[in-house]
């Protein structure tokens, strides 16, 4: 958790909020006309040009109350910290009594991400009388804020519910043959594919719904954790009608440099055709880099044992790791690992995989956004089929499209596309699908 952003964001109003009452300010006094076009410019959003332009004058005029009081605005509001600083402590110096710049430079120290002295500078300015009760309210709510940030941050729990509807061309994942020819009993001819060996189309629908949540342990840690779940029933079908839950708990530990530090554990149970088939359990490390402009670098590795009901020769242990980007628009980032099964005689089910992934949501207004994404991964089996007497390689394709419209600030409703192909070196094991549906989103 990055806390010195959120105190950034919450003291941004400072700057309306001192122009209520009285303190010398460069748009009052007006002592000389380059003071007064910079904050102009400010006025107007422009801080990098008043910034530049006043600049210029610093060796001559620094020390002036209020050439420093604009030079600091501009660089506070144009993203240079430390100058900003410098700037303010130049005013408080010749001026100890001066709330304006004592809340200027709070604010500075907040954005540069030092709350303790942020805090400090702000307690000094609700001390001062002469400020007036609407002023002195509000300082006294970002210290509050401040207050909390410092101990970690609020607890929070956010969660949602969806409800989806649509068809599915493909519900078994399963070839569109006819027939194929196996190794072994080649001299038979080909075998006949029916019922679930060959591809099954149906309506669908799907309810899920999840709850995340995190407290503070303390300043720079937290834990947090989620219960997720899902039910998905083929109409007039039930064979691969599907079901999971899944919870997680870990602990995130944010660096002084805003970078987070990661760990959970993680369990899944999985139910197939309405009967237990798979139980998950494992963890995932994690490291997440925090670059400019809101976009983020994460690193990370996970395990996981999984035990399949009734059939033990497909247990197996997973190991996987993946770098991924994210920023306000995209997502990317690709993987690989190998999953493992841990019994003797099961090598043709363990392989080694490879993927990547490319995506993103990108606004077409208001209300409406279009999501879409694409990824590929490619598996090869460790040993032979013992029925097709060679070494299984698939590559998969997936590609979705969607468009969602939010109707409230809580509600939306998403339409959707997706397509699936999977390429495979055994005639068994390819097959195309496509999806069709309609959700509606609750969130809160």
């Amino acid at each position: 958790m990055c806390f010195s952003k959120a105190i950034t964001i919450s003291t941004i109003g400072l700057n309306a909020i001192f122009l209520q009452f009285a303190g010398a300010t460069p748009a009052a006094a007006q002592t000389s006309d380059d003071v007064k076009r910079a904050m102009d410019q400010l006025n107007a959003g422009e801080a990098n040009a008043a910034y530049t332009a006043l600049k210029v004058w610093e060796e001559n005029q620094a020390g002036d109350v209020d050439f420093d009081m604009a030079l600091g605005l501009a660089a506070l509001d144009s993203g240079r910290h430390g100058e900003a600083i410098i700037a303010f402590q130049r005013i408080v110096a010749q001026q100890p009594n001066n709330a304006r710049a004592q809340a200027e430079l709070a604010r500075a120290y907040a954005a540069a991400g030092d709350i303790d002295t942020a805090r400090a500078e702000f307690e000094t300015v609700r001390g001062d009388p002469s400020i007036p009760d609407p002023v002195r309210n509000r300082i006294d709510g970002m210290v509050r804020k401040m207050d909390q940030q410092i101990a970690g941050g609020a607890s929070e729990i956010t969660g949602y519910f969806d409800v989806e509807g649509g068809y599915d061309s493909n519900i078994n994942t399963a070839t569109d043959a006819i027939s194929i020819t196996l190794p072994l009993f080649a001299f038979l001819g080909p075998a006949n594919l029916n019922g679930a060996a060959r591809e099954q189309d149906a309506g669908f629908y799907q309810i899920q719904g999840g709850l995340s949540g995190s407290t503070p342990l303390s300043r720079q840690t937290r834990l947090f954790g989620s219960v997720l779940g899902n039910w998905r029933d083929n109409i007039d079908s039930r064979f691969v009608d599907q079901a999971s839950g899944v919870g997680t708990l870990g602990i995130a530990h944010s660096l002084a440099n805003g970078d987070v530090f990661s760990l959970s554990a993680q369990g899944q149970r999985f139910w197939l055709g309405h009967n237990g088939y798979r139980t998950s359990v494992g963890g995932d490390v994690r490291y997440t880099k925090r670059l400019s402009g809101d976009r983020a670098l994460s690193v990370s590795g996970q395990y996981f044992r999984l035990n399949y009901d009734g059939n033990p020769l497909q247990d197996a242990e997973r190991f996987s790791g993946a770098v991924t980007y994210a920023d306000k628009n995209i997502y990317g980032g690709f993987g690989g690992g190998k999953e493992e099964t841990r019994r003797a005689g099961a090598d043709q089910l363990s392989y080694a995989f490879a993927n990547a992934q490319l995506g993103g949501e990108w606004s077409l207004g208001e209300k409406t956004a279009v999501i879409a994404g694409a990824s590929i991964e490619h598996r090869n089996y460790d040993s032979r089929d013992p029925l097709f007497l060679k070494g299984r390689k698939d590559t998969q394709f997936d590609a979705s499209l969607g468009v969602r419209y939010r109707i409230t600030d809580t509600v939306s409703i998403r339409p959707r596309v997706s397509y699936t192909h999977n390429e495979s070196n055994i005639a068994l094991y390819d097959y195309d699908r496509w999806t069709a549906s309609v959700g509606v989103r609750l969130s809160f």
